[in-house]
């Protein structure tokens, strides 16, 4: 699952995150980063799911 997960993050970060955690600070955080700029929400997004 968590290949799913990294796919998504890559593609659509938020998404990604929002499969991991769900609706909630992290999910926010990386919208706001992916709004930022593209890469920064990427990284975001796979250290959240690589971390749990």
């Amino acid at each position: 699952m968590d290949i799913i997960r990294i796919l998504f993050a890559i593609l659509l970060p938020p998404v990604g995150v929002f499969l991991q955690v769900g609706i909630g600070l992290q999910f926010w955080l990386n919208i706001l980063l992916t709004l930022c700029g593209y890469i920064p929400g990427i990284i975001h997004a796979i250290w959240v799911i690589l971390r749990r």
